[in-house]
């Protein structure tokens, strides 16, 4: 859970009497969350094989892709959210040749595909399929929301909400009444979302997955009026 840190700035801009002062401000900073349960996840996955020569490595390497790729689709995985994000080919060197002769002992080829699962009660099974023909790396799950619009409008309505509530604590406090608002500025929105390590795995019947909840939030600066 991301710990918000509130700032709040307050402008006096006033001649000796402040209430009869127009020009007189109060600014401050308002901070809005809700929680909500996220209905999808974007999985980093894919396959890593070794082998004696380059071209063997990358043989192996997209038959074994290939069939992740087909279990993904059967799994009910669009094609349109299925996207090659790592692709590469290396050297394996033999660890016991000396710092100045060492020699090739293979190479090894990795791809990773990022894979947008749309229903989270699918990431277990998709996770499954995809390990079930050759998938052998998990790089990370992120959850999310397919439409995060109403959750980020909610936390916005909270945000000057507070900063209503503060602008009024300061105008009691500096022993004036608060205005109406003379502007509003968005400071921004973000979600934290609950992320899994990257991880090797191996196959299994059930693949527990806890989606847990996500933080969606919202700041705003607003600056009030000093009313006369």
């Amino acid at each position: 859970m991301r710990i918000l840190t509130t700032l709040a700035s307050v402008a006096l801009l006033a001649s000796p009497a402040l209430a009869d002062d127009p020009k007189a401000l109060i600014t401050v900073t308002g901070e809005g969350q809700v929680a909500v349960v996220p209905d999808m996840a974007t999985i980093s996955l894919g396959v890593t094989v070794n082998a004696e020569t380059a071209k063997a490595a990358l043989d192996a390497n997209s038959a074994a892709l290939t069939a992740v790729l087909e279990r993904l689709t059967a799994a009910g995985i669009e094609a349109k959210d299925i996207q090659t994000s790592g692709l590469s080919l290396g050297p394996v060197y033999d660890s016991s040749y000396s710092s100045s002769g060492q020699g090739v002992q293979g190479f090894t080829a990795s791809n990773i595909v990022t894979v947008q699962v749309r229903t989270i009660d699918n990431v277990g099974p998709v996770l499954d399929a995809s390990v079930t023909d050759g998938a052998n790396m998990l790089n990370g799950i992120t959850f999310g929301l397919l439409d995060p619009v109403p959750a980020t409008d909610e936390a916005r309505k909270k945000a000057v909400e507070d900063a209503r509530r503060k602008a009024a604590l300061y105008a009691e406090a500096a022993g004036v009444e608060l205005g109406k608002i003379v502007s509003i500025s968005e400071g921004g929105s973000y979600g934290a979302p609950m992320m899994m390590g990257a991880a090797s795995f191996a196959k299994s019947d059930a693949m527990p997955i806890a989606a847990g909840e996500l933080s969606v939030g919202a700041s705003v600066s607003v600056t009030f009026a000093v009313a006369e």
